[in-house]
């Protein structure tokens, strides 16, 4: 890291909403989700055929999103290369998030990779169309999925940026993936919710009672 960049980092003060979101702004992760939105939302409307079981979607999704995070986060980006017959195991998002445990303030890494997004968005409309019995409710779910995807990396982008937390919900969440980063990375793995996923699966406890590990900057490092 140059020495200016550093200087600049150090001399960080509190900012603005306004401001977190120009920068949110010029990434292209929230631009290929809101695209996906904006087209299923657009679809749904036109496709009408609304049932109870599109206001269910939204309710079961919300419930089980903490435990989703919770099994990505453990199970995918703190996954540990393998070499298996001379390969290496290895994926693009585990490596971009050891880079964001190094330097959690990269604006960059903190975003899902857009080389991600390239086969993920369509596997997700593909897999929509495949496991629901009607078009309305597969393009609800995308719906669903679009809102959940945008709020995470909001969340997780304002969460490592310099915008201080407000509200008492958001300075739990702030202060919940905080700990993750910089007291233990074997711990709080929830990102938009704190007290959900990682209290029922006993990943969140009292911060005082854990030792600040030497790794939290470093997955995987020898002790």
């Amino acid at each position: 890291m140059s020495t200016d960049r550093t200087e600049r980092r150090s001399r960080r003060t509190s900012i603005g909403l306004w401001d977190a979101a120009a920068e949110f702004a010029r990434h292209p992760s929230p631009w290929m989700i809101g695209a996906m939105l904006a087209a299923a939302s657009v679809a749904r409307v036109l496709r009408g055929d609304w049932q109870i079981s599109d206001a269910l979607v939204p309710l079961v999704a919300l419930l089980v999103f903490p435990l989703v995070e919770w099994v990505i986060h453990v199970g995918i980006l703190h996954w540990r290369p393998r070499r298996i017959a001379g390969l290496t195991l290895d994926s693009l998002l585990a490596r971009k998030h050891r880079e964001h445990h190094c330097d959690p303030r990269d604006v960059p890494l903190i975003f899902i990779p857009w080389q991600t997004l390239v086969w993920l968005l369509p596997v997700l409309v593909a897999g929509a169309w495949l496991a629901f019995p009607r078009a309305g409710l597969a393009l609800t779910f995308l719906v669903t999925v679009g809102v959940l995807g945008l709020s995470y990396e909001w969340t997780h982008y304002l969460i490592h940026t310099d915008y201080r937390p407000n509200s008492r919900p958001y300075r739990a969440v702030w202060r919940h993936h905080r700990h993750h980063h910089f007291k233990n990375e074997h711990y709080w793995f929830t990102v938009t919710t704190a007290g959900t996923a990682d209290r029922i699966l006993g990943t969140e406890p009292d911060p005082a009672s854990v030792e600040t590990s030497p790794t939290a900057r470093n997955l995987h490092a020898s002790r």
